[in-house]
């Protein structure tokens, strides 16, 4: 292809080593170093690409695929084009056309909006980006912010802590008042700073003459935020199916009337309470998750993150702002105003602190409601990690009695680790073990007397499955994916041991290890993103006793005759129903969502979409629950209908094999047959849905020449 820069790309240096590059239409601004500048100049003549990679990669000293892969992102933003110039401005015409009739001016500020980056420009923080950076293949996210300065200055901070985790979040910003925003550009996640009535609890008094009840203040403080809050996200829940997070407010740090300050109604406690009801609002709702503001301030120091303690009880700002604003803005104080070096010390000389702390917060929630990477099963070594030395040597896990200290002593740290690792199993991970030792010791000897905390303690039965022997941990670890049918980057390994950790690091390296120092572990378990689904089903809490009955079905039908014995002696019951209650909405969700293997087309959806799918005339959720001798399974599998089209229909991969997809596609058949109804179903062919490809084919559907499965009426009846 001939590759040029764009017509509408301008390139402005700002010194010898940083530039600024803008698009004339989208007003992309994209701060770049001088190497990213050169490269884009370099295009100024159109090029035959990937035919003048040679020449490039002499002119530049970088690798070909550094190269390439910043050329694939300035050409998805539009810097560089393989258009002519003729044809880049046919192509921007037939964009602006589509709101034919309206004012030239305002189809050129939605086009914008629509391929807005960053923040509002008063805001805008960006970073220099180079080669390398620009280069990097990561999984991209959309973000769109709705927030003022405290929100908005954070965008650029939030693009560069998700390049820490291998995102590529594109983020967009406007204000609270401009819900439409989110209807009008490609989204994944949407965040909502503190909103502007905030200002009025912070100013809220008790009327005059006021009873001791009145006084008290119930709701009243918080009743105009909550009011807008409310208003906020039922519009954007009318736009948005998207997952929503919206920031709890800070706590002051300051009391206007001091210790004086008290009873529920004090300064204080009427932000305390806002964020009490603003997370019962977040249950009205799906799929909404309220960022804990104050903790994550307070974990590393409220008074050098907010303004109250400068400007004003009610703007909790970052106190950064004033080393950060034009001097154009002295003017409202006669040009006149302190030196801010002592102001740049309580600062530690960063005006950007609040930002990089809360984009850290805010990204660890987005991974968090995206799933990105998230694990699936926890693998613990057992000597050094859950207790101290060799139990072969020790003869017990611990040696630990009330006369010789308490709990949460020396002994309170494995205790803590037992602790947080059974918080994970209620979580829905499940937990295996690897261990180089004796297994008829170990279980011999892992006992706990009476006197122990046995409710914080784990046991072999809290473990879906371990390798207790002398193979190489490595093997074992592949032996365990393989045996829970698990993704390896799905995987999480715990090793105290440094020649252990570095050996499966080499041959598994999809999969997280950790054990370095104990320490931090317990914190590290609880509060990684990684390991914390968004909302805790009942499904998820008994998940360890269904892959345990998974596991046990498997041994089954190793020792039966047939498939069809072996089935016959599961004693499987099926129930298949339409969905109604948004509990069942939501693991529909987490369904779709998690489920790789029998998944038909891929397609997600959220808790909303599904309640409105449901409710549709002309749509169906339908969901399957199964049992067996082994287990209760619960919900397993669910198909989407709408218009007598199967737009997904997924399994959980625990249930796969035992032929229980036909009862809920018979069930389907059934109902849309006596409809009258035509039935299509679609496949995605992935490198891991193997398992869906024949689902319709082994119905008796035929394949369409677009490649959908069609059942005709007269075989469906």
């Amino acid at each position: 292809m001939i590759l040029r820069r764009s017509q509408f790309a301008h390139v402005v240096p700002l010194g010898p080593e940083r530039a600024l590059a803008l698009h004339a239409l989208t007003q992309l601004r994209l701060g770049v170093d001088r190497e990213v500048a050169g490269l884009i100049s370099w295009f100024d003549a159109p090029r035959e690409f990937p035919q003048a990679l040679p020449e490039l990669l002499r002119q530049s000293g970088y690798d070909q695929q550094t190269l390439a892969g910043c050329v694939a992102s300035l050409i998805e933003r539009g810097v560089l084009t393989q258009l002519t110039p003729e044809e880049e401005l046919t192509e921007a015409q037939a964009q602006l056309a589509q709101t034919s009739g309206r004012d030239p001016g305002e189809m050129l500020e939605r086009f914008r909006r629509k391929h807005r980056e960053g923040a509002e420009s008063y805001w805008a923080v960006s970073a220099t980006r180079g080669l390398a950076a620009l280069a990097a293949q990561r999984r991209r996210l959309d973000l769109v912010l709705l927030g003022d300065c405290d929100l908005q200055t954070e965008a650029d901070f939030l693009a560069r802590e998700g390049e820490r985790w291998g995102l590529d979040l594109r983020v967009a910003a406007t204000f609270p008042d401009d819900a439409g925003f989110v209807g009008e550009r490609p989204h994944d996640v949407i965040l909502i700073g503190a909103l502007r009535s905030r200002a009025a609890i912070a100013s809220w008094r008790p009327p005059e003459n006021a009873s001791p009840q009145e006084a008290k203040a119930d709701g009243a403080p918080f009743a105009p935020y909550l009011a807008e809050a409310h208003r906020l996200i039922a519009r954007l829940r009318s736009l948005s199916g998207a997952p929503i997070l919206i920031d709890a407010l800070p706590e002051p740090t300051l009391q206007p009337l001091g210790l004086a300050d008290r009873g529920p109604g004090s300064h204080r406690n009427r932000f305390r309470r806002a964020n009490l009801a603003l997370a019962e609002l977040g249950e009205e709702f799906a799929d909404i998750h309220v960022v804990d503001t104050p903790a994550v301030l307070g974990a590393i120091g409220a008074e050098a993150l907010l303004d109250d303690g400068l400007v004003s009880f009610a703007h909790f700002g970052s106190p950064g702002w004033m080393l950060q604003r034009p001097e154009s803005e002295k003017a409202a104080v006669h040009n006149i105003f302190p030196d801010p070096a002592p102001l740049a010390e309580v600062l530690g000389g960063d005006p950007y602190r609040r930002e990089r702390v809360m984009a850290q917060a805010h990204l660890e929630a987005i991974v968090s409601v995206t799933g990105v990477d998230r694990k699936k099963c926890v693998i613990v070594d057992l000597d050094g990690v859950l207790w101290p030395g060799v139990l072969a040597e020790t003869g017990s896990p611990f040696a630990w009695s009330p006369e010789t200290s308490g709990p949460y002593s020396y002994v309170g740290l494995f205790f803590g680790l037992h602790e947080a690792l059974k918080a994970l199993k209620r979580r829905g991970l499940v937990l295996a073990a690897v261990s180089k030792n004796d297994e008829a010791v170990v279980r011999a000897l892992w006992k706990y007397p009476d006197h122990y905390p046995q409710e914080r303690l784990l046991t072999p039965e809290d473990f879906v499955t371990w390798r207790v022997n002398w193979r190489d941990k490595a093997e074992n670890i592949s032996q365990i994916a393989e045996e829970l049918g698990f993704a390896l980057n799905s995987f999480l390994f715990i090793d105290d041991h440094p020649i252990e950790r570095a050996r499966v690091r080499e041959k598994l390296p999809e999969i997280e290890v950790w054990g370095e120092e104990l320490f931090t572990l317990r914190r590290r378990l609880l509060t990684d993103p990684r390991l914390q689904p968004p909302r805790v089903t009942q499904e998820a809490e008994t998940r360890t006793a269904l892959v345990k009955a998974q596991l046990e079905r498997a041994q089954l039908r190793l020792q039966a005759a047939d498939e069809a014995a072996f089935l016959a002696s599961l004693e499987i019951e099926c129930r298949v129903e339409k969905l109604q209650s948004e509990n069942a909405a939501q693991r529909v969700e987490e369904l779709f969502a998690r489920t790789t293997q029998f998944n038909a087309t891929g397609s997600k959806f959220t808790a909303a979409e599904l309640m409105r799918l449901a409710a549709d005339k002309a749509g169906a959720v339908y969901t399957m629950s199964v049992r067996d001798r082994f287990a209760d399974h619960g919900l397993v599998a669910a198909a989407v209908v709408t218009g007598g089209e199967i737009l997904n229909f997924a399994l959980s991969c625990r249930v796969i094999g035992l032929g229980v997809e036909f009862r809920l596609l018979d069930a389907i058949i059934a109902e849309l047959s006596s409809a009258g109804r035509e039935i299509v179903g679609k496949i995605a062919e992935t490198p891991r849905n193997i398992p869906a490809r024949h689902l319709y084919r082994d119905k008796g559907f035929a394949r369409r020449e677009d490649g959908a499965w069609v059942l005709a009426l007269a075989a469906a009846a």
